[in-house]
């Protein structure tokens, strides 16, 4: 049974067509995934359906009796009130359950009684989703439902719309950029592409199959086309006598084929990034002994007792729930704040570029160009200097964008503008505090892309799935009571080392669920090396000077061959367990637990040979003869 109806609808707010002839049905418990490129139309056509605005033509039906409860991505301006009446009174004149209202917040986090209109944007956001998912409107029209919301919660959502349609009682038209959770929900998919919707009745992976083969027809097409529309250009040229009265048909058919080709619509240009990489930092990027803090002597601890090393090349995550501390964390190891114990020690020759998810580096009274400029028409990346205008358009910022002030861009756009601002900036450490957010699945390939080339040390607070496995090779996890626990691999490699523990031990079942293994504290057995012993290993220091033994002259020579030789293997299992491709096999997961324990041996190694080299340098440099 069709819930909505949508035929030949069309919107245009000046420049290419928005909207251009769509037409669309929602199926009764479909879970349908609106995609495309920022900017396409994707939140337009929800606010359509939701009767917020109205197209220039076509019809929007829906079926007797059916309710739409809609998520915007925006937030109204007049929220206000406590959270429980502004979920209870949804859009509709019924009241929502207040048993079903409590039970939704409570699951977001948020107090029933707190005031709605004294929250943070992303807790607003939660109160918004929350008045949807308890609405009971047999359709949900979802715009970025997961953004301001942790993995834990996002997990519970998955399995709350799961729920919510089966059986048909309800409908689910979302738009999402986290792949993980569209592969998840989405049981068909409609991509708005250059004004034109292209239904596909599949997941969300046999989607991407089908679009890639679409847009290479399209391609091949096009060349033809232009080949012909070539051969009869020169047909025209050849002289008065081809054009004849006999060939006015072929010259009308030129003439069609001229207009065709002027309408064409090209596919969205795709960002070009690049990272200015400052000099090589030294081996050791950061040491952090005992790191404790909390905001109030009264309050519980945001970081307690915490120990790690993060060695040149690292690529970690920092992944916990919303408010454990995870920004409090980079903000400590960033020297941004002040430890109450313990110590932060930064490398030698360490530049740090920051991507802040407030993006405070912003101004959002100056235009595009004040802000990335600061002054300045150029900018120099990897030695190569740029007009502002040309490296802007690598980003999808127009000339005409240029001069466009901050207050008025989008969420997507702030972030392209704030990484082509910091990626401008030479660095050897990249400190990213949610880069994800906002941008579209091509920009977000892209990224891990450049990422996973970049030769530098990365920190990552992400709450994308697949964000964290494609880039991080090793995992901080924060949990309530400033517990921070140490993991190698990604998202996924965690959540099987939970399930692995829980299934060893049922009794910690309870105590690990939302936290990884490997404490700060004691409990990394099975992961990365511990922090004590990798402080034992990097501190390792002899009584007082002596000369060196042949044996230790002679590993003083190998070691940097050795260390060499690791550090390209190493390179090429961070490759591997970043392909994607790997965890599709039917073999992928025990090759990626095969990879991923010859990993941490190299590790492991490395750590021990750096510690053991630097031993023997100094002593070496300290030896009498």
């Amino acid at each position: 049974m069709a819930l909505i109806s949508i035929h030949n609808l069309l919107l245009n707010f000046g420049g290419p067509t928005l909207l251009d002839n769509i037409s669309l049905v929602v199926e009764a418990g479909e879970r349908l995934c609106l995609t495309g490129r920022n900017g396409a139309g994707k939140s337009t056509l929800l606010k359509l359906i939701a009767t917020e605005i109205e197209p220039e033509r076509g019809s929007l039906r829906f079926d007797s009796g059916v309710r739409a409860e809609y998520l915007p991505q925006d937030l109204p301006p007049d929220m206000r009130g406590p959270a429980l009446d502004v979920v209870r009174n949804g859009r509709s004149e019924e009241l929502v359950p207040t048993h079903r209202a409590e039970e939704v917040l409570s699951r977001l986090d948020i107090d029933v009684a707190a005031e709605t209109a004294t929250l943070s944007g992303g807790a607003k956001r939660r109160v918004l989703l929350a008045r949807a998912l308890a609405s009971g409107a047999e359709l949900l029209l979802l715009d970025e439902p997961t953004n301001h919301l942790d993995i834990d919660t996002v997990l519970w959502l998955e399995d709350y719309l799961e729920r919510l349609t089966l059986g048909g009682g309800c409908s689910v038209l979302f738009v999402t950029h986290d792949r993980a959770f569209a592969r998840r929900l989405a049981t068909s998919v409609a991509e708005i592409d250059r004004g034109a919707l292209i239904r596909h009745d599949c997941g969300y992976n046999e989607f991407l199959q089908r679009r890639e083969k679409r847009l290479q027809d399209e391609e091949e097409q096009r060349a033809l086309f232009d080949k012909q529309l070539a051969a009869e250009e020169a047909w025209l040229r050849r002289g008065v006598k081809a054009r004849r009265t006999r060939d006015e048909g072929r010259v009308k058919r030129l003439l069609e084929m001229r207009e065709e080709h002027m309408a064409r619509r090209a596919q969205a240009g795709s960002v070009r990034m690049g990272i200015d990489v400052a000099a090589r930092s030294g081996d050791l990027v950061a040491e952090v002994e005992d790191l404790s803090f909390r905001y109030d002597a009264a309050a519980p601890d945001i970081i307690r007792d915490f120990s790690t090393f993060i060695m040149r090349g690292d690529r970690v995550g920092i992944v916990g729930p919303n408010g454990v501390g995870k920004t409090t964390l980079i903000q400590l190891l960033l020297g941004k704040l002040q430890p109450d114990s313990g110590t932060v020690k930064l490398g030698s020759k360490v530049q740090v570029v920051y991507f802040d998810q407030m993006r405070a580096v912003l101004d959002p009274d100056r235009t595009i160009y004040e802000n990335l400029g600061d002054g300045y028409d150029t900018v120099s990346i990897n030695g190569s200097t740029r007009h502002l205008t040309a490296y802007l358009k690598d980003f999808l910022f127009g000339p005409d964008e240029a001069r466009k002030p901050v207050s008025m861009l989008s969420g997507g756009e702030r972030n392209r503008l704030l990484l082509a601002k910091l990626f401008a900036a030479p660095s050897n450490v990249l400190v990213l505090d949610e880069p994800s957010n906002d941008l579209d699945a091509d920009t977000l390939e892209l990224l891990e892309d450049l990422l996973l080339d970049y030769k530098g040390t990365i920190l990552l607070v992400s709450h994308d799935r697949d964000f964290l496995d494609n880039v991080v090779t090793d995992c901080l996890v924060l949990s309530e009571g400033g517990r921070v626990q140490e993991y190698v691999g990604g998202y996924k490699d965690y959540r099987a080392e939970v399930a692995k523990r829980q299934a060893q031990s049922p009794a910690s079942a309870g105590r690990d669920a939302g936290v990884k293994t490997g404490s700060s504290n004691g409990g990394n057995a099975n992961g990365a090396a511990s922090a004590a012993e990798r402080r034992r290993s990097a501190k390792a220091k002899t009584a007082g000077p002596r000369k060196l033994s042949y044996r230790e002259l002679e590993a003083l020579e190998q070691l940097p061959n050795q260390i060499a030789q690791l550090e390209e293997e190493q390179a090429t299992l961070h490759r591997q367990l970043a392909d994607p491709e790997l965890y599709r096999s039917d073999q992928g997961g025990a090759t990626a637990a095969s990879l991923t324990a010859r990993l941490q041996d190299i590790e492991d190694k490395l750590v021990a040979s750096y510690a053991r080299w630097e031993e023997l340098e100094r002593l070496a440099a300290e030896s009498p003869g």
